[in-house]
């Protein structure tokens, strides 16, 4: 079979021929119809993620959308090494399969999922978002930012302010949800009026935070008080990404005039979450109600578009 096999930490894999999979106790092989490429697939395949493979070659891919032998449709995760998800065919638990609901695309339901899910849990078992708050999504403009907008405002969220680096997905943020936008890329005084304005007296509720570094930084500078107030409610800072760095600068001050809780998202949830989470973001996105952008690329072109950066579509591999 074809499949996007790796022979090198640190290189892109190539479309070539693979052993075929068989099942083994409590497994499936499932005939893959999409796979998508996440910034976990090439953390995986860079070797700089704790789970890498020390035995290669390997198939590249954690999840993606297939039939299984009786024909029915699942998103499936956690392919057995060395398969993944990016091949004719793959092996996965069945435990890790999940009926797909009709009236989505393959390209959709293979990528939304691991973003979609990732948005939800974050927002409800994290943040405990509740209806008539305010929150802020930083990195509103990356595939998993942008759902996370509508996904606040199916939640309940009064207001949703976005704030990213991509001019063209920051455009379209009002089209999903966003009642503000704030460009991250400009001069930091700017920066930080725009979040105090946009903070106002009442400040945000949540903050869901994908890009930490300066922007959070220059946040954090933003909400910080200046004089003794009365607390009147908890702001809940969820760190989640750092696409733009990896550590910030925390002032005391930070902490001691403001009402700050920060939250990380480390831990498998339970499986009955995950699955209801699961759910919710299929269902959702049958109805019309979550949208994500796809490219649709062919499995023989896995080489020359693995180290493209991400642009706010998702790119699924098609086998």
């Amino acid at each position: 079979m074809k499949a996007a096999v790796l022979h090198e930490l640190g290189q892109a894999p190539r479309c070539e021929e693979f052993a075929e999979p068989t099942a083994g106790k409590e497994e499936a092989v499932v005939r893959v119809r999409a796979a998508s490429l996440k910034a976990i697939d090439r953390q995986l395949a860079g070797g700089a993620h704790y789970a890498s493979p020390r035995e290669l070659p390997v198939v590249c891919g954690t999840d993606g959308v297939g039939h299984l032998e009786d024909g029915t449709r699942v998103f499936f995760g956690g392919p057995r090494r060395p398969y993944g998800a990016m091949a004719e065919r793959t092996v996965a638990p069945r435990a890790f399969c999940f009926p797909v609901p009709a009236g989505i695309d393959d390209d959709i339901a293979a990528a939304l999922p691991n973003p979609g899910v990732s948005a939800w849990l974050s927002l409800t078992q994290r943040a405990k978002l509740a209806v008539g708050e305010t929150v802020l999504i930083l990195g509103a403009t990356g595939v998993t930012g942008q759902l996370a907008v509508q996904i606040a405002k199916l939640l309940g969220a009064k207001r949703v302010i976005g704030a990213g680096r991509n001019a063209r997905v920051l455009g379209r943020l009002r089209e999903l949800g966003a009642d503000a936008t704030i460009q991250l890329e400009q001069p930091g005084d700017l920066l930080k009026e725009a979040f105090a304005c946009e903070a106002g007296n009442a400040g945000f509720d949540v903050i869901i935070d994908y890009v930490w570094g300066r922007p959070t930084e220059t946040l954090l500078a933003a909400i910080t008080k200046s004089e003794f107030a009365k607390v009147t409610k908890e702001t809940r800072l969820v760190q989640v990404g750092e696409s733009a760095g990896a550590t910030i600068a925390l002032p005391a001050a930070v902490l001691r005039s403001t009402a700050l809780t920060i939250l990380g998202t480390a831990g498998i949830p339970a499986r009955e979450v995950l699955v209801d989470a699961m759910q919710q973001v299929m269902t959702r996105a049958a109805r019309g109600e979550l949208r994500i952008e796809t490219e649709r690329v062919a499995l023989t072109e896995i080489e020359s578009v693995w180290g493209r950066p991400e642009s706010g579509r998702r790119i699924v591999v098609i086998p």
